[in-house]
């Protein structure tokens, strides 16, 4: 197997564990952690609650973007792999062995919350850290392409925590379900952690990043200090770039949980089967798009997915409201469809913008920043904006366009990277 594709492959699997941890947490908040934590609110206050819990890693993870980033950056990709790795994969085994508020009280909220926070921090630190060791193993060209599959994980892990939970509460009563059929999706983690860690311990140091070293062997200020002082206007566009790309996902994907099952009358199953149908089709269409922006270039592939959002933000929520399978399959997957216009080229195209001193901290500051303004308040968001309406869509659509207009004019302000050199960032 030749380095780049092992390399790749080894950055694929990791991201994948990594978000099904991540998932698993969205999936249980939007179906579970209301009823069995916050059991002393009403139904809409404790989907509230759950959703908050669930933004608390989203706030955690530009903490974790920053001191990785800090440490990626002087000791090198490899190591912070290992180390955000440990953190998620710990992080979810714990929350599995949780007592609930009947049991615990007020101490069992609050460790859901600390862990919510382990795993957002490690989050954080991971994806700059799995993108680079793609990106920088390989020539312009296929960087697109490469670091797509990283990017690819993230449908994987979703596809897989939807898919144990799914299997879990089909399988089970609802009572045993609640009971102790959901900690079996999050104990598993553990055997995850295992081969995830297995893999990346087996990859090379990045040879740009290790390039870079021999050519500057001293020690170095904060790169983070020096990525604000070189670059501040990248790490604002690729932040705005992201408002759309991960507002829209975390609308489709968990928010539409809540919304398919007390909105439109779909049972739990079928609002989790819709998600992984769309899931599995987003892990084909992903390196598509990572494809078309080596050849036609990030901005123009990028702003296709932005526009979309735009264009389908009403309809999305109108193929939901016609109570057929069809129609709630359709929304989730032509909605992921749209997102992977956005989220193929954005793992190279993030990465380009920095130089190889600061990317590790440039590609991970702007990635994460955008997560508590856009992708943590988005189901908090919608859920607060549904309840003002009596549980009309329409300003949660339009929220969604909102996001679009930002990202589309980050997008477009920022520069063509596809055949930048790394090695003259």
């Amino acid at each position: 197997m030749q380095s780049t594709t092992r390399v790749v492959l080894a950055s694929f699997i990791g991201t994948t564990i990594e978000w099904y941890d991540f998932f698993l947490y969205g999936t249980a908040s939007a179906l579970v952690f209301g009823k069995l934590f916050f059991t002393t609110l009403d139904p809409f206050a404790a989907t509230m609650a759950s959703f908050a819990t669930y933004a608390v890693g989203f706030f955690a993870r530009p903490l974790g973007g920053v001191v990785f980033g800090h440490y990626g950056d002087k000791l090198g990709r490899k190591s912070m792999l290992v180390t955000t790795l440990m953190m998620m994969g710990l992080a979810t085994f714990a929350i599995g062995l949780l007592p609930t508020y009947q049991q615990a009280g007020l101490i069992a909220p609050a460790l859901l919350v600390g862990l919510r926070f382990v795993q957002g921090f490690g989050v954080g630190g991971e994806w700059g850290g799995a993108v680079l060791m793609a990106v920088e193993h390989d020539h312009a060209g296929r960087r697109g392409f490469l670091a797509s599959w990283v990017q690819a994980g993230v449908p994987v892990g979703l596809l897989l925590a939807t898919a144990v939970f799914r299997l879990m509460s089909s399988i089970l009563s609802e009572e045993a379900f609640m009971s102790w059929g959901w900690r079996v999706p999050f104990l598993i983690g553990i055997l995850l952690l295992g081969v995830g860690l297995f893999i990346r311990l087996h990859v090379l140091e990045s040879p740009v990043f290790t390039a870079a070293q021999k050519s500057t062997p001293e020690p170095q200020g904060m790169p983070v200090i020096e990525l604000l002082r070189r670059h501040p206007r990248n790490v604002l566009l690729s932040m705005g770039a992201r408002f759309a790309e991960n507002a829209f996902f975390y609308i489709i994907t968990i928010f539409v949980l809540t919304y398919a099952t007390k909105q439109a009358g779909f049972t739990q199953e079928q609002a989790l089967q819709a998600v992984l149908i769309g899931s599995a089709v987003q892990f084909a269409t992903i390196p598509l798009f990572g494809i078309w922006s080596d050849q036609i270039g990030r901005r123009p592939v990028y702003l296709v997915g932005a526009v979309g959002v735009a264009l389908f933000a009403f309809p999305f929520f109108w193929l939901v409201d016609q109570k057929s399978m069809l129609g709630l399959v359709g929304a989730v997957t032509l909605g992921l469809i749209i997102h992977s216009a956005m989220y193929g080229p954005q793992a190279a195209f993030f990465s380009e913008l920095f130089g190889t001193r600061v990317r590790y901290s440039g590609a991970s500051l702007g990635y994460q920043l955008a997560s508590p303004l856009a992708g943590g308040l988005a189901p908090l968001v919608a859920t607060a904006l549904l309840a003002r309406t009596e549980g009309k869509p329409w300003p949660v659509a339009l929220y969604l366009v909102g996001m679009a207009g930002i990202t589309i004019l980050s997008v477009w302000r920022a520069e063509e990277t596809n055949r930048k050199p790394l090695e003259d960032a």
